[in-house]
This record gives structure tokens, C-alpha cells and sequence, in this order.
């Protein structure tokens, strides 16, 4: 909340399955927090429990699932994979049972299509991470002060090069108004009364 997130307001996250962090978006936003865990981690996560002659063809179902518009025909298609699983390594089915309605958040908030692409991962984040660990990994030796934060900042400064409009930032509008339904009709009214306020101050000579 310190950091400008107004508290009235619902959020969307965008999160890997680390419960700490799971468990921190609860204590601070509550019910005010929707939740979207990333589809490509959970698809390793399952791949880690297969043999790896099996890997290909089950990710390769997990993903045209997550690449179906309906919340609620992906959910069925996955909970189908996860009875399947069951026969051939229950601890890869649990996986993949584990937090799987919040794998689909994008999809039951009915998300277009190429911003559920953008938001179903954490690809933006980590790809700005990596650019991080690839400036600094050259340092040899830290001293006092605030010499990594530094080159934190010199790292994020080169990541920022490579920023590109996230796809799909036309319907961020749509789902901001799915999100926060009551503030969107708010600031229109704010707009409408200081659209009137300038219309009437313009015809009164004011």
C-alpha cells in the first residue's frame, strides 16, 4: 500500500506457485486480490514428475488446454489430464491438480486472447531478471555501500531497452472495468460532470 497501490481498488497478480508469496498477496489485498499462477511453471513442474518419454506428448496437452478462450472447457480438459495422470504418476497429477483453478484466473475473467498470452506467465518479469543477472554476473567482488543496488539499477536500465507494448494492451481498458467495476462507472462520472462544468463555464463566459 506504500508503494501507491490505492487499497479500494482489486488487483490481477501474476505469480509462480512460491507459496510465500501466494500467502503475502492474501494477508496484504484479501479478497481483493485476483490471483493468476504462471502456466509455464506449472508445466515444468509437471514435466519434472514424467519420464522424459512422456513429457513431450502431456505438456504439449496441458498447453492446448491452456489455449482454449472457454474457463470453463479448459478447466474440464485439464481436470481430464489430471484423471490420466493418475495412471501414470500421481505425484505429476497432484502437480498439476495443485492450484489449477488460478492457472485459468485470465480465462474466468474472461481475458482476450493475446493479453491472457501476456498474462498467463511470468515470462515479462524473468526475462528482466535475467537481463539483472547477466550485468552483474561479471562482478567479482562486492563491497559496502550500495554498490549492488547499483548495478541492480544498471541492470534494469539495460533491461529497459528491450521493452516492447505488452500484446494485447488494447484490452487492458476491458479488464481493468471486469476488475473494478464501481470505480470505472465513478470515473466516468467524473468525467461526464467535468466535461458539463467546462461546457457550462464556456457558454456562461466564465
Amino acid at each position: 500500500m506504500t508503494r501507491g497501490l490505492a487499497p479500494e481498488r482489486r488487483y490481477l497478480f501474476v505469480i509462480d506457485g512460491a507459496e510465500a508469496l501466494r500467502a503475502a498477496i492474501e494477508r496484504v489485498f484479501g479478497e481483493r486480490a485476483e490471483v493468476q499462477r504462471c502456466q509455464r511453471h506449472k508445466r515444468r513442474n509437471v514435466a519434472e514428475y514424467l519420464p522424459k518419454k512422456a513429457q513431450g506428448d502431456y505438456d504439449r496437452r496441458i498447453c492446448n488446454a491452456y489455449t482454449l478462450t472457454d474457463y470453463a472447457e479448459a478447466k474440464a480438459e485439464l481436470q481430464k489430464i489430471c484423471r490420466q495422470l493418475e495412471r501414470v504418476n500421481p505425484s505429476a497429477a497432484h502437480s498439476l491438480e495443485e492450484g489449477l483453478g488460478e492457472t485459468l484466473t485470465v480465462h474466468r475473467l474472461g481475458v482476450g486472447e493475446l493479453l491472457r498470452r501476456s498474462l498467463a506467465n511470468t515470462n515479462p518479469i524473468e526475462s528482466c531478471l535475467s537481463t539483472v543477472e547477466r550485468v552483474v554476473r561479471n562482478v567479482k567482488r562486492w563491497h559496502a555501500g550500495d554498490q549492488a543496488l547499483r548495478w541492480t539499477a544498471t541492470g534494469l536500465l539495460e533491461a529497459e531497452r528491450k521493452f516492447r507494448k505488452v500484446k494485447g494492451f488494447r484490452e487492458q481498458p476491458a479488464l481493468q472495468r471486469k476488475l473494478n467495476p464501481r470505480l470505472t462507472q465513478q470515473v466516468r462520472s467524473r468525467n461526464v460532470q467535468s466535461a458539463e462544468s467546462r461546457h457550462f463555464q464556456l457558454h456562461s463566459g466564465q
